[in-house]
């Protein structure tokens, strides 16, 4: 993109309130031209939610060329070595002029992927995947399972905390 090319700056009064040592790497108006979609260093910052979604809390991100559909993830349990996510309702928002938008949502979502896997369960499966938190030393791990598995299961939850511990021991290997 050339210097004539440049998009104007995201005016003050959209400006979502960015932490001391965050800043905006692009923006775009949602379809409706009221709104903004807001991505930093740390994340990403969406019309109808008052606090920034972390890159590591974006399950799943997509580009259709003229809509961007966000799938967050919450945490619903927290186990000794890692965190039970399940997926919050996907968001759509129309943008008619995305900029960078796309381009870097799916290059900082994808950069906080350090591990993934999908392993097979009784009665069901589970993704265990370690991410990178912006501002957090280290790896963060977290698992996802299928629906239908048996989450409470004794068996999955002794299965699952194997293949994190053995996910954890591939990824301190490879460093």
């Amino acid at each position: 993109m050339g210097i004539f090319n440049r998009r104007p700056k995201l005016p003050a009064d959209r400006r979502p309130p960015l932490d001391r040592d965050e800043r905006v790497l692009a923006w775009a108006s949602v379809a409706d031209g009221d709104q903004v979609v807001v991505v930093t260093n740390h994340g990403l910052w969406l019309p109808d939610d008052e606090q920034r979604l972390g890159w590591h809390d974006i399950h799943k991100a997509t580009w259709s060329g003229r809509e961007l559909l966000v799938t967050p993830a919450e945490m619903v349990e927290e186990r000794d070595d890692y965190r039970v996510l399940a997926d919050r309702p996907f968001r759509t928002y129309l943008l008619p002029d995305p900029g960078e938008v796309p381009h870097q949502v799916r290059v900082r979502v994808t950069r906080s992927v350090a591990y993934t896997a999908h392993h097979q369960l009784p009665g069901g499966g589970v993704r265990v995947a370690a991410r990178r938190v912006s501002g957090v030393d280290g790896l963060t791990w977290t698992v996802r399972y299928d629906p239908g598995t048996a989450t409470d299961s004794e068996a999955v939850v002794a299965e699952t905390a194997r293949l994190v511990a053995a996910a954890r021991n591939a990824a301190s290997t490879d460093d």
